[in-house]
């Protein structure tokens, strides 16, 4: 595979994985569940930025 295409799907994983915490956040049934999505998803940003 070509590092454009492993770009792309790297990208496109990042975008699915987002959105699905996104939403998790959105249908959180307590406000510590929505907290602990919350800290997940900055985690994910900061290992991303690494």
């Amino acid at each position: 595979m070509t590092a454009l295409a492993q770009a792309f799907r790297s990208h496109r994983e990042s975008s699915r994985n987002r959105r699905a915490i996104a939403e998790a956040i959105q249908n959180a049934s307590s406000p510590a569940m929505r907290s602990d999505l919350i800290a997940a998803l900055q985690r994910s940003e900061d290992s991303r930025a690494a």
